[in-house]
């Protein structure tokens, strides 16, 4: 019922709205605090908030229980200052109080402040930067400060309004598809939520983008075009060997379930032997790992880039995809790529649409699910206007493909799923003995692509999981 703020929660009953907020999780966009935190300690929290998507803090819940804030009234206002009087520059931020039921049975208050996501880098009174990650507040080390304040020129351009834009110019079906998934009534009211309208009440280029009717009228180069080319090279000419050309457009919802269909369509693919006893095509490269290469290219591609659009191109042996605008800062792993949106809105409706969990793993899930699919790891290459992204139905090694027992990657399936998974779970699971389980086990260990996490050799509780560096 409740999303990962109190979009809707701060609106039902005295007697249910503070149960309401203790139960949803902490996460990106929404914090819970007592009523006697710090104004100091509480700007941390705004500070994370504004430089990263922007959230929610409830103050007068303490580790479940709800205290309330009426028996801090001065405190209370020095709470409300606290995005005046402890952030530099000052947080915008708007703050209402909740009528909620305290612990004790009485009438109480809960003080509830929203914070948009900033075009600027701010920072406490103790010049201490702050990141929202997940559900922390990182602080950020000098040249992690600097690269955000380089990024964020061009970070927000989603909030940005479109000229002449109105709600009458959005989808109907793609609105109420959205607001059924976060349980919303009113369309303005929401959108306004979700800041997709600008303080004038504007249409802003995300909220544009995820639900107008036709957003190329707006931005032209706003669709993804997925391309076919027979063989493993592109040429040109006479030879040329482009066999489909699709161009997705419409707004980014429907864009990604037309990309989904459309390279699943396309995937390089195999005539294996189902389980019913006949052939059926099996894709090369894992959906999961392309499918969140193009989440990730649509959500966090550069939309203020209005000269180039993205890019799938399917070969034989791989699928390539090519993104408007670079990695944010100075990135040398890509799987050690901060937790940072340059669309935070679009990220934030995308993940209540199930597009993205936005926790930050996603290319380090991507890694994974190469590996235990046993192929190469994915590679990215970053051009001065673009990233890169190829991944490869090439197996680790020809020589570790030759290498690795039969029922690997039946095993390492498991790890995946699991999570982290013992022993003797993964024996009886697959059905094989102890002994030939562990063989396979350390054949894994020893090609880089699983760990065992214990605290000694015969620790009972100790578990695989897959590797990541």
């Amino acid at each position: 019922m409740f999303k990962s703020t109190a979009l809707h929660a701060v609106e039902l009953p005295p007697d249910e709205v503070g149960l309401a907020l203790v139960a949803i999780a902490e996460d990106q966009w929404f914090d819970r605090k007592s009523a006697r935190i710090a104004p100091l300690k509480l700007a941390q929290n705004l500070v994370a908030f504004a430089n990263a998507e922007g959230g929610t803090v409830v103050l007068g819940i303490d580790d479940g229980r709800i205290e309330g804030t009426d028996d801090f009234p001065a405190h209370r206002n020095d709470l409300v200052q606290a995005a005046i009087d402890h952030c530099e520059p000052p947080v915008r931020s708007r703050h209402r109080l909740v009528t909620c039921t305290n612990h004790r049975g009485e009438p109480d208050h809960l003080l509830v402040i929203d914070v948009p996501p900033s075009d600027v880098v701010h920072c406490t009174k103790a010049d201490d930067c702050y990141l929202r990650v997940g559900d922390e507040n990182k602080r950020l080390r000098f040249r992690e400060r600097q690269e955000l304040t380089f990024d964020k020129g061009q970070a927000h351009f989603d909030g940005t309004p479109v000229a002449d834009a109105t709600l009458g110019d959005l989808n109907p079906d793609v609105v109420a598809e959205y607001l059924r998934r976060v349980g919303g009534t009113d369309v303005e009211r929401t959108l306004q939520a979700r800041m997709l309208l600008t303080a004038d009440e504007r249409l802003s280029a995300a909220g544009y983008l995820l639900f107008g009717r036709h957003p190329q009228d707006h931005f032209p180069e706003a669709y993804v075009r997925v391309l076919r080319y027979e063989g493993v090279e592109r040429t040109t000419g006479r030879r040329q060997n482009l066999q489909v050309d699709v161009r997705c457009e419409g707004p980014i919802p429907e864009v990604m379930r037309d990309v989904e269909q459309e390279v699943a369509r396309l995937a390089p693919s195999r005539r294996v032997l189902g389980p019913d006893g006949r052939f059926v095509r099996e894709g090369l490269i894992p959906r999961d790992a392309w499918l969140e290469g193009v989440v990730n290219a649509v959500i966090h591609r550069s939309y203020s880039l209005g000269g180039d659009h993205i890019r799938v191109e399917v070969y034989d042996n791989r699928i390539e995809i090519e993104s408007p605008g670079r990695f944010p800062g100075v990135v040398e792993d890509p799987r050690r790529v901060r937790r940072f949106s340059r669309n935070p809105r679009i990220a934030r409706v995308c993940a209540d649409l199930d597009f993205g969990q936005e926790l930050g793993e996603g290319i380090r899930r991507m890694f994974d699910e190469m590996r235990t699919a046993g192929l190469g790891d994915p590679v990215y290459t970053q051009t001065p206007g673009s990233v890169r992204l190829v991944l490869a139905a090439t197996p680790l090694s020809p020589e570790l493909g030759a290498r690795l027992p039969s029922r690997s990657r039946d095993i390492m399936e498991l790890i995946r799923n699991a999570g982290a998974i013992s022993t003797g779970d993964i024996a009886d699971t697959i059905g094989m003995g102890r002994p030939a389980t562990l063989r396979r086990l350390y054949q894994l260990r020893d090609a880089g692509l699983i760990d065992w996490v214990g605290q000694s050799p015969k620790d009972p509780r100790a578990v695989w999981r897959l590797h990541s560096e």
